[in-house]
């Protein structure tokens, strides 16, 4: 473990105890941190169980190593944390006491189970924390959306504020902290594992885009079945990922070498972020560049 310290690699997954192996990670490394721990709730990771405890209780848990991971953020870095409306505003609190929150996302995950007596849960938070506010970064050009067009307008006779296309008539719009535009992993996604609680590519890719350059390192703490570090991998960024279960981990390697030939993220496509169920028009959008790519190479070299 002493070795990590000494001399870190560039990309590594941790099979290791968060609260065992912090202090050997360098402070001031991590440009941007995700996330997603257990929720204040029962729940089987794989044969390791947490148990729900009071509000009190979860907040002192969530100390017991979030200040750690605070001092490994660099000075002008950036960290989210998802939870659900159990423990959200407990997390809340915990992060105030060492960062400042920008804002907080929800995610609409739309799957969940029913409930006879009460609403159905598929919402969750994700809260936005810099260590300072005065300096750090946010690439909103590189997370915004491409939306359909329902009602299009026109001022003499053109398009306004959006695109006619091939593929239908389309705009570009900034991303809201309301996430309606992205499902859960599926049994007929190839990101999909067996993890109880793993997050999508999709919406880690928004958060890496946003707060991270090409280059810089993205550490999750609680790596799961390995998406922080897939996505970072696909993205350009270095990544480090700690998780205590082995057989996670291993799903992280299988996903991160699948990663290496694959390097594509479902809803995202020519650098925007579509809503759901658009991948007809993702594929149109992608042919009509490529062919318009050839055609241009073949235009500029018959001149």
């Amino acid at each position: 473990m002493s070795d990590i310290k000494v001399s870190l690699p560039a990309d590594c997954v941790i099979n290791a105890d968060i609260m065992e192996c912090l202090d050997y990670l360098p402070d001031g490394l991590f440009n941007l941190i995700i996330i997603d721990p257990p929720y204040n709730l029962a729940k089987d990771f794989n044969g390791m169980k947490f148990i729900s405890m009071s509000a009190k209780a979860y907040e002192d848990y969530l100390r017991s190593w979030f200040y750690r991971v605070c001092d490994k953020l660099s000075p002008d870095g950036t960290l989210y944390m998802c939870g659900d409306w159990r423990c959200s505003s407990s997390m809340q609190r915990v992060i105030e006491e060492r960062l400042t929150i920008i804002n907080r996302i929800t995610w609409q995950r739309e799957k969940g189970r029913g409930a006879k007596c009460n609403w159905k849960n598929a919402m969750e938070d994700i809260w936005f924390a810099v260590k300072n506010p005065n300096k750090y970064y946010f690439d909103v050009e590189a997370v915004k959306m491409k939306r359909k067009v329902v009602a299009p307008y026109k001022v003499d006779g053109k398009p306004k504020d959006w695109q006619e296309t091939e593929t239908g008539n389309f705009r570009i719009t900034y991303p809201s902290n309301f996430w309606d535009d992205i499902s859960i992993p599926f049994w007929s996604m190839p990101e999909n594992t067996d993890h109880p609680t793993q997050k999508p590519e999709k919406l880690y890719a928004k958060l890496i885009l946003a707060s991270s350059k090409p280059g810089d390192t993205v550490f999750d703490p609680f790596l799961g079945s390995g998406t922080a570090a897939v996505v970072a991998h696909k993205l350009g960024r270095h990544y480090c990922g700690v998780e205590i279960n082995r057989e996670y981990c291993l799903w992280a390697a299988k996903r991160l070498q699948n990663a290496i030939k694959d390097k594509s993220i479902q809803g995202f496509a020519n650098g925007v972020f579509w809503e759901r169920n658009t991948l007809g028009e993702q594929k149109s959008s992608n042919s009509a560049k490529k062919a318009s790519q050839i055609f241009s190479q073949l235009f500029c070299k018959s001149c």
